[in-house]
């Protein structure tokens, strides 16, 4: 019997004490002679049927190798497994050629990986990308290949989930393309799933559907579970083991309840204590200071067309974010929270002129519409955004250094050695070497590349700072310190912030004003003590709910399932003005406006 076949005669007959995949002294390497070094070292776990086994640790660890280690998608030439074996049942991965590991890859083990834009194809729709991977293992038609497609996506609650498949990828919100992955890696329903970063960038709500599904997987087919994640909330909600990584080696693993409770090593006691809490904000003082407003919206309008038909009218237009308004004090964040695709990222390329909008938007008392090009130039100086997706906004052409410096060269800011020097310091705050940054993007964690598009943002001093999920891909203990950082150049620059999250807890500990969005709309906005103390809107209730406590003695007995159609937000020319009832999470109707 082949390796593979052995591979594949591993099923549910097998004893429930025989692990599906077993990885023994892996050891990743870099490099040749006098340059190698180790990346991942002896390294070894066991995987059962059905549990869930959470791999932690700081970005740059040795998490994601792991996992392109057991996927047999370590890049080519770098990183190679020197020694060890990864065996799913009798099987070892590392002796495999790729044309059987192709036939495992999706079907036998799949992943859900980290950055979905760059996982995606973007010149396939994603009905096309999510057939093909069915096509590919399961012997079926493509109307049977699309019917399991669609379920997918419903699956993990896309709206319109029909429309989406005719859809391409940029199309698509982060939260709504990382739920594409997620729906692609469970539509073949795989003995092992890797889930490397899986809810980073989802909200709370979503979040918490998502993994019941997971939950619900293994319940039903015995799916056992790789989840990699620096949120110990989610370590705490759905592991069962727990192996927390530092520079390449596990220094600590064991049960999750004993983990948490009396943690062995101080590296994992450390990582524990930097978890943000909900509560915790609660005892800050509030934000009461009466400063003038840094940025002021007023009915802020984004309708992106639809077109269609033979000469490529426009049919529709998508209300995108309708009628939103508020402040942003100097000094001051106020968070917009809401689930992905509600218009918070649009509202934000908006004030930064990113897209175009109706309404009215003025920054440090210049209305934004009048200004010329000149006055523009000046205008983006002050407001500058670091960016959901880290990858996607670092040029891989240029060292990360040279990123960094880019606004200041753009702005005749300092001499050649002063933008180094300001440079070097950036990175030094953002907790990163002064020697990385000769280095280029693709060289880094995510986590990393996030440190360096803060440390871009930071260039300029800006008055206005809009972080659209800033610290999302970061691990607790370097989040800690960049939150740390956010508050301090605050202080000390005065700026403001525009902070989107779907992190509640991170939230609490970091906003003076909290809004929250739905459909375009904003349903609730207050201080943090009146929006997480006493929400008025159910939605917000239900938002606080579904946030992950890292206990495991307090985790849920069931996730909740929301149920309901999220209306669209797509309105045709002639349909009457409309405005939003929302009654719960996802329940939620237009009717005639007033």
């Amino acid at each position: 019997m082949s390796a593979l076949r052995q591979t594949e005669a591993v099923g549910a007959g097998a004893p429930a004490s025989t692990p599906v995949l077993t990885v023994e002294g892996l050891t990743i390497t870099v490099g040749e002679g006098a340059h190698r070094r180790p990346l991942v070292e002896d390294l070894s776990f066991t995987l059962q049927r059905g549990e869930t086994l959470c791999i932690a640790g700081e970005s740059g660890s040795g998490k994601s190798l792991t996992s392109l280690a057991i996927m047999g998608l370590l890049p080519k030439p770098g990183p190679r497994v020197e020694r060890g074996s990864i065996r799913l049942g009798d099987a070892d991965l590392v002796a495999l050629g790729e044309r059987e590991m192709r036939r495992v890859r999706g079907d036998r083990i799949a992943m859900i990986f980290q950055e979905p834009m760059t996982s995606l194809n973007p010149v396939l729709t994603v009905g096309r990308q999510l057939t093909e991977a069915i096509e590919a293992h399961r012997d079926v038609g493509a109307a049977e290949a699309r019917r399991l497609a669609l379920e997918s996506l419903e699956a993990v609650r896309i709206p319109e989930a029909a429309r989406r498949m005719r859809q391409y990828p940029h199309e698509l919100s982060g939260g709504m393309r990382q739920r594409v992955m997620i729906a692609m890696a469970l539509a073949l329903e795989p003995d092992v799933l890797i889930a490397d970063e899986p809810t980073t960038a989802l909200d709370v709500t979503i979040q918490a559907q998502v993994l019941g599904i997971l939950k619900e997987i293994q319940a039903t087919r015995g799916t056992a579970v790789i989840l990699i994640t620096h949120d110990m909330g989610v370590v705490a909600e759905v592991a069962d083991r727990v192996v927390v990584m530092r520079q390449g080696r596990a220094v600590e693993s064991g049960a999750v309840a004993p983990l948490f409770e009396a943690p062995q090593q101080d590296y994992t006691r450390a990582l524990l204590a930097a978890v943000p809490r909900m509560g915790a904000g609660a005892a800050a003082g509030e934000g009461t200071r009466a400063n003038q407003p840094v940025a002021e919206i007023r009915d802020l309008t984004v309708r992106f067309p639809l077109k269609g038909g033979l000469l490529g009218r426009t049919v529709a237009e998508v209300h995108a974010v309708a009628g939103v308004s508020f402040d942003i004090p100097a000094r001051q964040t106020l968070s917009l929270v809401g689930e992905s695709g509600c218009g918070k990222s649009t509202t934000a390329k908006a004030i930064a002129g990113l897209v175009t909008y109706g309404g009215h938007l003025s920054v440090d008392g210049r209305a934004a519409q009048s200004l010329s090009t000149t006055d523009r130039k000046a205008l983006r100086r002050d407001v500058q955004m670091i960016f959901q997706d880290p990858f996607a906004s670092l040029d891989p052409r240029m060292r990360v250094g040279d990123l960094v410096a880019e606004p200041l060269v753009i702005h005749g800011i300092g001499t050649p050695k002063e933008r180094r020097e300001r440079v070097a310091a950036l990175f030094e705050r953002v907790g990163l070497e002064a020697d990385a940054m000769r280095r280029y993007p693709h060289q880094f964690s995510g986590g990393q590349r996030q440190r360096i598009c803060i440390a871009r943002a930071l260039a300029l001093r800006p008055k206005l700072i809009i972080a659209d999920e800033s610290v999302s891909a970061l691990d607790v203990s370097v989040q800690k310190r960049v939150l740390e950082l956010l508050k301090e150049l605050q202080d000390e620059f005065g700026i403001a912030y525009l902070f989107i999250s779907h992190d509640m807890a991170v939230v609490e500990n970091i906003s003076d004003r909290v809004a929250v969005m739905y459909l375009g709309q904003i349903v609730e906005m207050g201080t943090r003590a009146q929006v997480f103390g006493a929400p008025r809107h159910s939605y917000t209730r239900r938002l606080i709910e579904a946030v992950p406590v890292p206990d495991p003695a307090r985790r849920r007995a069931a996730f909740p399932r929301l149920v309901g159609d999220i209306p669209s937000a797509v309105r045709k020319p002639n349909d009457p003005p409309q405005r939003l009832v929302l009654t719960d999470v996802g329940e939620g109707h237009l009717v005639a406006a007033e």
